[in-house]
């Protein structure tokens, strides 16, 4: 199985518009950060973790030529919002996409994106099959996937086990019967927004106690705003075993 880091930004990406900060203007690559998206590659799937406004452009950068299924953390528009260029792939592949989804994003979409479900008989529009997740696990794509329920702030997301990696973003709490799906994980990637706390993110030192209770072999910190810091300053005071991501980051496990 191989995970490809496609976004490892928060909603407004790094640089951020008109913003003259250090890690704004910085030229590392690792520190210019689309929004937040991976591809998980298992044999012959691929199977897409959001689809944000970055996301024609990482198809793109990344040459992926087949999609199988899309599941979606929640609605917020950075996961969301690449949604309408779905329709490449339904050309390509002769069939609607399916979409994994709680029922509060469910909610979001049909109501965001109503010209997609609605009936319709104008050719060219985006395709899409929407199956509701609940606490069972679900086939995605010919993967079996495990549904990690949490929250951001007041609003329930998913998070996804497929293996032995577990992917966690734009969250703030995990219940201990949640946590308990993520133990044996060997790779955990979980949000980490900045170093100091924040009310619906997971901050750099809770994402870290996080990442200690369930000891994977190895942790990858994404959704990262530029209040972080310097990628390559910030890697420095990281504990061992735990990395910041960054984009096009390709990981084995």
């Amino acid at each position: 199985m191989k995970l490809t880091f496609l976004g490892t930004g928060t909603s407004q990406g790094v640089p951020v518009v008109a913003c003259r900060c250090g890690v704004c203007r910085s030229a590392d690559e690792r520190d210019k950060r689309l929004r937040t998206s991976a591809l998980v590659q298992v044999q012959s799937s691929n199977i897409l973790i959001d689809i944000g406004p970055d996301f024609r452009q990482q198809m793109l950068r990344h040459q992926v030529d087949h999609l199988d299924a899309i599941l979606i953390t929640h609605a917020h528009r950075d996961h969301v919002g690449g949604l309408d260029d779905i329709r490449s792939f339904n050309y390509v592949q002769h069939r609607k996409m399916d979409i994994y989804l709680n029922a509060e994003a469910r909610t979001a979409l049909e109501r965001d994106y109503h010209y997609i479900f609605e009936p319709h008989e104008f050719p060219g529009l985006p395709e899409a099959d929407l199956h509701t997740v609940g606490e069972a696990r679900f086939v995605a794509g010919g993967v079996e996937v495990t549904p990690i329920r949490a929250m951001h702030k007041t609003l329930p997301v998913l998070g996804f086990r497929i293996g032995k990696l577990a992917y966690i973003t734009d969250a703030n709490h995990i219940d201990d019967s949640e946590m308990e799906k993520l133990r044996g994980v060997d790779v955990l990637v979980i949000n980490a927004l900045r170093k100091e706390k924040h009310f619906s993110h997971f901050c750099l030192p809770e994402a870290l106690e996080v990442i200690e209770r369930i000891g994977p072999q190895r942790a990858y910190l994404t959704h990262m705003s530029h209040e972080m810091g310097l990628h390559a300053e910030v890697a420095k005071e990281l504990p061992g075993g735990v990395e910041l991501a960054y984009d096009n980051l390709e990981i084995t496990i």
